[in-house]
This record gives C-alpha cells, sequence and structure tokens, in this order.
C-alpha cells in the first residue's frame, strides 16, 4: 500500500512518529492509501527549513519568482489527466468534474499569481510640497497555509501561489482526507526546479499538525479555508501573537429567484449550484427563496431536473454525482436530513443513502435532497450541512427575500436571478454575503476580492488582496 510522506526541504521524509493514517477512497469506502501522521517535530523541521529558504527566495525578483510558478503551472497541467483521477479517487467527485474544474482552476492559479505579481505594486510613491513617501511591501517569511478536504488542489494552490510570489515561503498542510494531490504536487515541485525549503508539505491530523503550526509562534501569518468552528479556534489560538490571519470559513448560502429571471437558464445553473461536488463546495446554494408566483413551476421542474442526474462510479466520464467524501461527513448528513424530518420538513426527493451495484456498493452515497415547509431559523436553514440538501422557500416581495437572506449568521455568497437590473443591483446592495452573483454561479475573476462577512470569514483573499495579505507596507518619509 503506498505511503504519502511529508515534502520538505525538497525531498519526500517520512514523518517524526513513523506513523500513518488510513486514507479511503470514499466511493468504495475501502482504504486505498496511508498518510503521514505528522506532530509538531515535523512542523519544525518543515518551518527550519522555509526559514533557511527565505533569504534567496525573497531576493529573487518577482520574473524569476513567476518562472518557477509558471513551470509548475506546465508540469501540473501535463499531468491533468493524472491529477483528475487522484483527485476523483481521494474526493469521490465525479472524474469529468475534477478535469474540467479542479486540476484547471489549479493551473490557473499558479498562472494567475505569476502574471499579476508582475503587474503589482510592490513599491509605490505618494508625494507632496513637504515630503516624499515611499511604500515598500516585503515578504512576510514563512507562511502556514492550511487548505479543506473538499477542493484540494485547488484550495491549495489558491493560497501557496500568492504566498510564493510575494517572496514567502510556506509550510502548508493539506486535508489529511484528501492528501493525494497536494503529495503528488511535491513531484511538480521537484520536476520545476524550485529550489529546496520554498514549498514544504506537512500531512496529519488538524488537531495535532494543524495546530502546531497555528501556534508556532514564528510562523507570520496562517491563511486557512474550512469549517467556522475551526476558524474560531484558530483566531482564539493567535490572538495574543497578532498574527496576520485569512479565515475562509463556512456557508448557508441562499439563491434568490425572482418571477422576471430567464427561468430555464436558472433553472440549469442552480441545478449545479445546488449539487455540484454533492454539494460540498462552500459556495453551493443551500437555501433556494423562490418567489411565490413561480414557486409551484420551479418545484416542479427542479425536482425532475435533479431526479434526472446521473449518480454512479466517480471514476465514469458519464457520472454526474458521486460520493461524499468521508464516512463521518456522510453520518454528519445523513443525521441532518433525520433533523429536517423532526423539523417538519416535508422531503420531495431523496432523502437517503444509496447503495450502488459493483466495486461501490460499499460507499458512501447520499441521494440529491430536497426539502421544503422549513421556517428560516430552523437548524436545517440556520447550520451549514455541506452536502446534497437543499431546502425551498417561497417570498412575496423584494424585502421578504432579502430578510430571509439575511437571517443567518454566514454570509459567504448569493446568487441573484432577475433580468431587471435595477433589481439586482437593489437587492445585491442589502444581502450580507462577501461574494454575488446575478444570473450566474461560480464564475471567478482571480482579480476581484474573495472572502465572507460575519461567521463568513475574515479578510478577502484574490487579487490584490492576497498580495496585500501576504506583504507587510513600509513607508519611507523624506523631506522634499
Amino acid at each position: 500500500m503506498e505511503k504519502l510522506y511529508n515534502f520538505i526541504n525538497g525531498k519526500f521524509v517520512a514523518p517524526n512518529s513513523n506513523q500513518y493514517l488510513e486514507i479511503f477512497e470514499p466511493a468504495t469506502g475501502q482504504t486505498y492509501a496511508q498518510v503521514a501522521d505528522s506532530n509538531s517535530a515535523d512542523i519544525e523541521n518543515a518551518y527550519e527549513s522555509a526559514q533557511n529558504a527565505f533569504g534567496n527566495w525573497s531576493s529573487l525578483s518577482v520574473k524569476e519568482r513567476a518562472d518557477y510558478l509558471n513551470k509548475i503551472a506546465e508540469g501540473l497541467e501535463s499531468r491533468l489527466d493524472e491529477f483528475a483521477e487522484y483527485e476523483s479517487r481521494d474526493t469521490g467527485k465525479p472524474i469529468s468534474l475534477a478535469k474540467s474544474v479542479d486540476i484547471p482552476r489549479a493551473v490557473s492559479n499558479f498562472r494567475f499569481f505569476a502574471d499579476y505579481g508582475q503587474e503589482f505594486n510592490f513599491e509605490s510613491e505618494l508625494n507632496n510640497d513637504q515630503s516624499h513617501n515611499k511604500i515598500i511591501r516585503s515578504a512576510l517569511g514563512v507562511i502556514g497555509c492550511i487548505s479543506p478536504w473538499n477542493l484540494p488542489l485547488y484550495l491549495f494552490s489558491w493560497k501557496i501561489a500568492p504566498a510564493l510570489i510575494a517572496g514567502n515561503t510556506v509550510v502548508a498542510k493539506p486535508s489529511e482526507i484528501t492528501p493525494f494531490t497536494a503529495f503528488k504536487l511535491g513531484e511538480i515541485c521537484q520536476d520545476a526546479g524550485l529550489p529546496p525549503g520554498v514549498l514544504n508539505i506537512i500531512h496529519g491530523q488538524g488537531s495535532i499538525a494543524g495546530d502546531a503550526l497555528v501556534n508556532h509562534s514564528k510562523i507570520k501569518a496562517i491563511s486557512f479555508t474550512g469549517g467556522t468552528t475551526t476558524g474560531k479556534l484558530i483566531a482564539k489560538k493567535t490572538a495574543s501573537s497578532f498574527k496576520k490571519l485569512s479565515l475562509e470559513m463556512g456557508g448557508k448560502n441562499p439563491s434568490i429567484i425572482f418571477s422576471d429571471c430567464d427561468f430555464d437558464k436558472m433553472m440549469k445553473t442552480v441545478v449545479r449550484s445546488s449539487f455540484s461536488n454533492q454539494g460540498q463546495i462552500c459556495l453551493c446554494s443551500s437555501r433556494i427563496l423562490v418567489e411565490e408566483s413561480i414557486y409551484e413551476k420551479f418545484k416542479t421542474n427542479f425536482i425532475q431536473r435533479v431526479s434526472d442526474l446521473r449518480m454512479g462510479d466517480p471514476s465514469e466520464i458519464e457520472t454526474q454525482f458521486g460520493a461524499l467524501s468521508s464516512k463521518g461527513h456522510f453520518d454528519n448528513v445523513i443525521d441532518y436530513i433525520e433533523i429536517a424530518k423532526q423539523e417538519g420538513g416535508k422531503i420531495l426527493l431523496g432523502g437517503n443513502a444509496k447503495k450502488l451495484n459493483g466495486r461501490c456498493g460499499n460507499g458512501w452515497f447520499i441521494e440529491p435532497t430536497i426539502i421544503e415547509g422549513l421556517n428560516n431559523s430552523c437548524r436545517t436553514n440556520q447550520e451549514e450541512i455541506f452536502g446534497p440538501l437543499v431546502t425551498l422557500q417561497s417570498f412575496k416581495s423584494e424585502k421578504d427575500a432579502i430578510q430571509l437572506a439575511n437571517e443567518t449568521e454566514y454570509g459567504l455568497s448569493a446568487t441573484i436571478w432577475t433580468e431587471d437590473n435595477e433589481k439586482a443591483n437593489r437587492v445585491s446592495a442589502l444581502i450580507d454575503a462577501g461574494v454575488i452573483w446575478v444570473n450566474c454561479w461560480l464564475v471567478r475573476d482571480l482579480r476581484t476580492p474573495f472572502g465572507g462577512m460575519k461567521q463568513s470569514g475574515l479578510g478577502r483573499e484574490g487579487g490584490d488582496e492576497a498580495l496585500r495579505f501576504f506583504t507587510e507596507p513600509k513607508n519611507i518619509c523624506t523631506l522634499a
């Protein structure tokens, strides 16, 4: 059985503990590999490697650093099909999704920041009659990056690329549930000639390796994507050290559908925004709010289209709906379906675990589930479920829609469907969410700020926001 080692100082090394965690294939429920169960000693080794590399790496020109990022992108692109297979096996998502979205977007992350870093003003001037002010943005040092299990390489690269182009070195911890593509990224870095120590990849449990990374006194910043509960713990643990934090956390995202929408376009996209990656995307629509006059039409069409999704073996190209990424998460979603029933919800579609034939007979599959009849204050509509479960609610007016959308502790994203541009602008301005899509979903310009409000996050990523986070400004003032 293959063992996944840590990547420290440009080499693959066994964990200090010599202990390993099992990795399961969600589609089969079977173990297929083992991953390093690292501890604080491994984090310290990775930190020392990163710190030793920092001086030379930060002294390179942005163009030189960009060349390395582009080589990584090229290497990853040349192995796209291979990495898509790894990602599908690791996560349970359809291989078609991994090939068309996850791996291509990881490639784009490296390429984008390689280019954007060369356009960013690491030095600028502000002058007046009294003084000349030179503003310099310098790399922070060693950065800790922690990424989640649902989009393993996509979000891993989303953090690493801007940190590196800004001149930092990195200690990164991927999820222990879906670590394979992060492990294989080490090979890409070796082939690209990335200097040893610039990127170090440490595997292991969040409660041990992740905790050691967060608590390390000399790591300058933590970029985290994951659950709100974990994000709160990170904020608490780092408060006294004043470590820079970027926290992209959970969501309970509304999709607001007005009667004047392009119905066919909306319907096609809302099916995707609800159930892409089995609903395991922080940006997925989990609360669907529909104007009263078209509610029944929407419900009928939505049920039909969702019922047509092809659930099956994620490795088959025809599969549209795969397995949940872990047994623990599978159990959690099943529990929420029972909670919804207890709260008075009516299951319109799904609501059950699904046993497939063949090699996937013991996989962690749950039918796409649609529920109506729940009020906005119930747990099902307030707590992040992060799975293939959506609720339907109707509204009568813009005011009602906005109130329903905002009555949650989360504020990550929202989608608005209307052909009335003025209405779209009015509603968008009043929705508490960091990202709002109008008549679309998951369209990303990497220059724009990304992140959430309220319990959904702290800070922003993307474009200038990311490069500002990974640098420290200094003003040098001289008399005119």
